[in-house]
């Protein structure tokens, strides 16, 4: 099901019975009908429009199947690929994952190296073959210090940022390098630097002999920091979901979660499916009058 939900394999086809083609066809016409009706059903209560990943258990999935590391993040990415076309199908218009952490270059250097032509790969492959990106409309960002990267992984994020710019549908945040703590870091760092260079702007133009400082605010609001975050202009999550179970957000959009619905289901990240998402949305649908009144009794204190 994952395959034809991704792309379709001409050699498979052919390598297929003619009765096995009209089989796999019927049955993967039902699936999706079945999918439509489940998804019509769902839509009754309310939906979230920002889910964000913690993709985690790609190295555990490898190691208890005894494949290689490499093999698992694959096969986490085919997992990512069906779970935007999932949230694609049920409305969701923003999906943000945590690819890789600042800290994950921590690791041995070999992994690190291995990830990170995983990822070059990865990346040119949608640039390639976009029929993902097209069937989602998807606009994709990529948040993070992105000078941290390898050269040719950071002219590939680049350029796929600047092929799907225009695109209106859904809006893919990858985090990568990421961390919050950095994200806020840079944000303040930012935020100064427009400040100074307002305030050097008017000293220099000293029009109407007011004071350098005229119209340059000293003191900083949330409203500033969050206009300098990566996730600017993007709505803060709904559900934060982290797979295999662990409940650390780990640096993770500190910033952008104080209301999300945070959920830790069991399976591992290349393990994540269709059933899965959908008991998350009922999650989250279960726990939305408790969290629209903490939002709430929030904007009463302010």
């Amino acid at each position: 099901m994952l395959d034809s939900l991704i792309s379709h394999d001409p050699k498979v086809l052919t390598e297929k019975k003619p009765d096995e083609i009209i089989v796999s066809g019927v049955v993967e016409s039902l699936q999706n009908f079945l999918r439509k009706c489940i998804i019509a059903v769902l839509s009754y209560g309310p939906m979230p429009k920002h889910i964000a990943f913690i993709m985690d258990g790609n190295r555990r999935y490898a190691k208890s199947r005894s494949i290689k590391e490499g093999t698992g993040h694959s096969v986490g990415f085919s997992a990512l690929m069906a779970s935007l076309i999932y949230c694609y199908e049920m409305g969701v218009k923003y999906i943000t994952v945590y690819a890789f952490s600042i800290d994950n270059f921590k690791r041995d250097p070999s992994e690190v190296k291995t990830l990170m032509e995983l990822m070059e790969e990865k990346i040119n492959e949608l640039l390639e073959n976009k029929n993902v990106i097209n069937k989602v409309n998807c606009k994709i960002n990529f948040w993070g210090n992105l000078d941290m990267l390898p050269e040719p992984v950071r002219l590939a994020a680049q350029k796929l940022m600047a092929s799907t710019a225009e695109n209106t549908g859904l809006v893919f945040s990858v985090c990568m390098p990421y961390n919050s703590t950095s994200e806020i870091a840079n944000a303040v760092t930012e935020l100064c630097k427009e400040r100074r260079d307002m305030m050097q702007g008017q000293q220099a133009s000293g029009r109407n002999g007011r004071p350098a400082n005229d119209g340059a605010r000293s003191d900083i609001s949330v409203a500033d920091l969050d206009h300098h975050m990566y996730s600017a202009g993007c709505p803060d999550p709904d559900i934060v979901i982290r797979t295999s179970g662990e409940t650390r957000l780990s640096n993770f959009l500190l910033w952008q979660t104080t209301f999300s619905h945070l959920q830790n289901p069991d399976p591992l990240w290349p393990e994540f499916s269709w059933r899965h998402l959908i008991w998350a949305i009922l999650q989250y649908q279960r726990a939305y009058p408790y969290i629209e009144q903490n939002k709430g009794l929030a904007k009463k204190q302010l």
